[in-house]
């Protein structure tokens, strides 16, 4: 599963050889370090336009946290924030120009680049939302423009009373956590529940479910949960119950072997954690299946059986948790898509409907979940190295891993970063977004 392609490239002679011929040469990407996940020592360049609402704020939490903000005469920002959210014109748009054309160069290897705006159904002014939805072709753009440094730009809009849950995806979007989110937007509201938690541990004490843990992207965010402090309930079928209790057992987590489409799994899942715990603070729908086949002939029993898996014990277990109060005043789903779900893919007719129905799991559950303090979110992976990916021909997964601005596939904790960072108590005035974590895919984009 590893990109041989990436590694030539940044070897001494690789580098040589492929800047002579004029090969695309991907940056390594800059991930967290287990030990010291979260931190956020760096140099930042904050800037804003006039009438901004959101610097002063921004400013006063990043000096917080330990990071340098930089004067405009600083070498080596690496990293730039500019809130654009006072933009409310074409003429002013001048100073969106300015800041970046002075200082999108001084971007680092791995850098991060964060525009902060208004969430444009939030104004009342139509003018000044015309503008403020101008800023996503803007960074979309950007990520296209430093992603040879494997460097990243997204978006955040702030929703009415988004300011008062606006540090957590600033710092998030800055970490290393976010090394293959790229040219996304995170809209975030006004809080639905208690934000306090330790920013290096955020879920201590919490227990978090994860079906489909044993291996890949799920044993990823089981891992992930696990290192920010979480008590992680790991689902998986009861075939890989082996693997599954050792993958449990080097995190400190219980394993819970079942098969996710039985007709009483849902309730067997939910009386195992209403028996581990009061509160389950969040569930994670990971497991999914692919049965690809041109849709002129698939087999009835490939429609259904990826159906069940994928989207049916999905709403299932939902509706057998969501009829008790163990996720109420502060617990989180997460529905893991797929770009499939967003573009579209030939020969995966029934996994992109599936996959689009958990983006409109995410659109239609947002509401009655923040009525009762619950957010729900969801992540579409792109091309992530996994054992799925590396069975796929050797031509259309060095394609799968080149087109993307950031030149490679991302890795399974790259997603369970993401995750890690919806589920965190912080993130509770993110509700009802659907992120891509495909390094800016061309596939849909």
């Amino acid at each position: 599963m590893s990109d041989k392609y990436l590694e030539i490239a940044n070897s001494p002679l690789g580098k040589k050889i492929f800047n002579a011929v004029g090969l695309p040469d991907p940056v390594p990407l800059r991930r967290e370090d287990p030990q010291q996940a979260h931190n956020l020592s760096s140099q930042v360049l904050l800037g804003a336009s006039q009438g901004a609402s959101f610097a002063k704020p921004i400013g006063a939490f990043l000096k917080s946290a330990g990071v340098t903000l930089c004067d405009l005469s600083m070498e080596g920002k690496g990293q730039l924030i500019f809130d654009a959210s006072g933009i409310a014109s074409a003429q002013q748009s001048e100073a969106l120009y300015s800041f970046f054309n002075q200082h999108l160069k001084s971007v680092s290897d791995s850098g991060r680049v964060l525009v902060i705006g208004h969430k444009p159904s939030a104004l009342d002014d139509t003018e000044h939302a015309t503008v403020q939805r101008g800023l996503v072709g803007f960074v979309k753009s950007v990520a296209k423009e430093i992603g040879r440094k494997g460097a990243t730009a997204n978006l955040v809009l702030v929703d009415r009373g988004g300011d008062q849950g606006l540090e957590a995806p600033v710092r998030f979007l800055l970490s290393a956590g976010s090394a293959f989110m790229n040219a996304q937007v995170l809209t975030v509201a006004a809080p639905v529940a208690a934000i306090e938690a330790d920013w290096t541990k955020p879920l201590s004490g919490k227990t978090v479910l994860v079906t489909g843990a044993a291996r890949g992207i799920g044993l990823a965010i089981s891992q992930t949960m696990a290192r920010d402090g979480a008590t992680v309930i790991g689902v998986d079928v009861p075939q890989s119950q082996d693997q599954l209790a050792t993958a449990m057992d080097a995190i400190g987590g219980l394993s819970l072997p079942l098969d996710i489409t039985d007709t009483d799994a849902a309730d067997k899942l939910r009386d195992f954690c209403s028996a581990h715990s009061s509160a389950l603070h969040a569930v994670v729908h990971n497991a999914g299946v692919t049965r690809d086949k041109m849709l002129s002939r698939m087999t009835a029993h490939q429609w259904d059986l990826l159906m069940q898996i994928n989207l049916g014990a999905v709403q299932r277990i939902n509706s057998a948790l969501l009829d008790t109060t163990l996720l109420d005043n502060g617990g989180k789903i997460i529905g893991v898509a797929s770009i499939s779900g967003i573009a579209g893919n030939i020969g995966q007719t029934n996994y992109a409907f599936s996959k689009a129905a958990i983006i409109g799991m995410v659109e239609a559950l947002a509401a009655p979940c923040a009525a009762r303090g619950i957010t729900i979110n969801g992540v579409a992976p792109g091309f992530i190295e996994t054992q799925m990916t590396a069975a796929i021909p050797f031509i259309t997964r060095q394609m799968g891993r080149r087109l993307s601005s950031l030149g490679q596939g991302g890795l399974p904790v790259d997603v369970a970063e993401v995750i890690g960072f919806f589920v965190s108590p912080q993130a509770a005035g993110i509700n009802g977004n659907m992120v891509r974590v495909c390094g800016q895919s061309l596939l849909g984009a």
